[in-house]
């Protein structure tokens, strides 16, 4: 008899949201007509779901935030590696919500930069998450 595929865990489907918010990110930057919003939008939820991914593999329960300072906390509260950039990613918490709705007007946001970051942020989070 064929065995039964695995199901998905938490952390697994973290990333693999987070991949495709990766792949949105570096779509959407090569356009001028995509705004500095969604780019760091995108790139903001592929960090934020990085980080979420490692800690739900670790078992380690988090409330809904898109805080990544918190997430970075959680972190390092359990003894758990931060990922590269950590000292950075809070300049990403703006465009989890203010951003993408309009109460703020980013510009200026280097986009290979942060398309930098969030690869290596998902590397990271790759690396630390058990394969299925």
């Amino acid at each position: 008899m064929a065995e039964a595929p695995k199901s998905k865990s938490v952390a697994h489907m973290l990333l693999e949201s987070a991949l495709q918010d990766e792949a949105a990110c570096k779509l959407l930057s090569a356009s001028s007509q995509i705004s500095d919003g969604i780019i760091g939008f995108h790139a903001q939820q592929a960090a934020e779901k990085s980080i979420k991914s490692v800690l739900s593999q670790h078992g380690v329960e988090f409330r809904r935030t898109h805080d990544l300072i918190a997430l970075l906390d959680l972190l390092q509260d359990n003894a758990l590696p931060a990922p590269p950039h950590a000292d950075w990613l809070d300049e990403l918490n703006p465009y989890a919500v203010e951003a993408r709705y309009g109460t703020i007007d980013p510009d200026g946001l280097d986009r290979q930069f942060v398309l930098a970051v969030v690869t290596a942020v998902l590397t990271w989070a790759q690396s630390q998450v058990k394969p299925l």
